[in-house]
């Protein structure tokens, strides 16, 4: 393998010659190994935006000369058209404040800028990775925005995969609304209600938890870029703000704002800490309304047998023809993963000190890879799953029929104490409520049948 020689403020660096980093991240790179994972694609896109966007705005505000500018900007645009993504090594968690992943992002755009202008990798005394590329930046304000920008980015797709759940939850809820079923509480035998009443409910959450996401989504469009180091806009010319996020917006096509307090935007992390609850909240329901598929699924003889599972592959390398809630199983890991990388989240949120909270990396690790697996397999789950579901009409019937507590519609009639006789006989004996109130005369057939349908 050849190599260059890069040098930075620590000294010479061997660097392998057809790499497009620099120094510093080949310092990080023998520091940082801990996933295996790089970072994620809309993190290194938003960063790319940032440093695109900033040279713009140094551009127009003239702190920075046109023809470096313009390099730096067509630079930006190479790689966000797909090149040099392989380029972008430093792993998800690396050095506090993402300092490590920032300056791998300089470093790159500084090498692709510096061929464009005809000069070779490393001759940074042309184009400079932090005068040039991180000019009117600092890792403190660049990575929280770029957290903003990349969890944004995947939102789109987590409200789009719900939408197609709520919408496949709302379609079963009204085929199933003509099928009466035992209703559960305590995972006891309750009064009767419909299994359509139940996937109605369902939407009803998925729906809140949805539009809960959306409501937090909002605080995450106000961002810090321009608070530079501590939040006080150190070392950057004066219109620089309004410029850069100007920018970002028209090139992210998000409504980006500035945090009013940039102090603050660099000491709290409350708007993904909010927004990483809202997913918390979201597994929550799937998790439980993966919990009840399983359990009205199960069966098919000595379960509950009330829905029929789709298929999806074989249920056992061992036993023949069976056929498992493998999908609401896989709901069901993919919502710990979620509540416990809310509690990530949370931690590195109050670990933040003084003017800056420097465990971004972890914090937007958790997130992304959040909605990561809600927008990757709610879609297959609610295709593959839900859509595919049936009713075991003379399951749901048989239940209603068997249960002695459906004595609870006849109560009024009765009164309590002979009630709860029926109750105890209808078990030691197995003679169903129906059977018993018509036998011993207490109310004629027809009277039964209007009360219990």
């Amino acid at each position: 393998m050849k190599f260059r020689t890069d040098k930075d403020s620590l000294g010479e660096v061997k660097i392998p010659a057809d790499a497009y980093y620099g120094p510093f991240t080949a310092r990080a790179i023998q520091q940082y190994h801990v996933t295996g994972h790089r970072s994620h694609l809309y993190l290194i896109i938003a960063f790319v935006m940032i440093k695109r966007s900033a040279a713009v705005a140094n551009i127009k505000t003239g702190a920075l000369d046109k023809k470096r500018g313009s390099a730096i900007v067509k630079a930006c645009d190479i790689i966000l058209s797909g090149k040099f993504l392989d380029q972008f090594v430093i792993e998800e968690i690396n050095s506090g404040a993402g300092t490590a992943f920032n300056m791998n992002v300089n470093e790159v755009i500084a090498n692709v800028a510096l061929e464009i202008v005809g000069q070779h990798k490393g001759k940074y005394e042309v184009i400079h990775p932090n005068d040039h590329v991180n000019m009117s930046q600092s890792s403190n304000d660049t990575f929280p925005t770029a957290i903003h920008v990349s969890i944004l980015f995947n939102l789109k797709q987590v409200i789009l995969a719900l939408d197609e759940l709520i919408k496949s939850l709302t379609k079963k809820a009204k085929e199933f609304s003509v099928f009466k079923k035992i209703g559960r509480t305590h995972l006891m035998d309750a009064l009767p209600v419909t299994l359509g009443g139940e996937f109605g409910a369902y939407a009803t959450s998925i729906a809140k938890a949805r539009d809960a996401i959306v409501a937090a989504k909002k605080e995450l469009e106000f961002v810090a870029l321009g608070g530079t180091a501590v939040g006080t806009g150190a070392n950057t010319p004066k219109g620089y703000r309004t410029a850069v996020i100007s920018e970002l917006t028209r090139v992210t096509k998000l409504p980006l704002k500035p945090q009013a307090d940039m102090q603050f935007s660099l000491q709290s992390r409350l708007a993904v800490v909010n927004l990483s609850s809202t997913l918390r909240n979201l597994a929550v329901e799937l998790g439980r309304i993966s919990n009840d598929i399983r359990l009205m699924a199960s069966g098919p003889v000595a379960g509950l047998s009330e829905l029929g599972i789709p298929a999806v592959h074989a249920g056992s390398s061992i036993m023949p023809g069976k056929v498992n809630p493998s999908l609401a199983e896989c709901m069901n890991m993919i919502c710990f993963d979620i509540i416990g990388n809310d509690n990530v989240v949370a931690l590195a949120a109050q670990a933040g000190q003084f003017e800056l909270n420097v465990m971004l990396p972890v914090m937007l690790k958790s997130v992304l890879e959040s909605t990561d697996m809600i927008k990757n397999f709610v879609p297959i789950f609610s295709r593959n799953l839900i859509d595919g579901l049936s009713a075991n009409k003379q399951k749901l019937r048989q239940h209603i029929e068997k249960s002695p507590v459906i004595v609870t519609l006849l109560s009024p009639r009765l009164g309590y104490q002979t009630s709860a006789e029926l109750y105890k006989e209808s078990l030691k004996t197995g003679k169903t409520i129906r059977e018993l109130v018509i036998s011993k005369g207490l109310l004629s057939e027809k009277e039964v049948t209007k009360l219990l349908g």
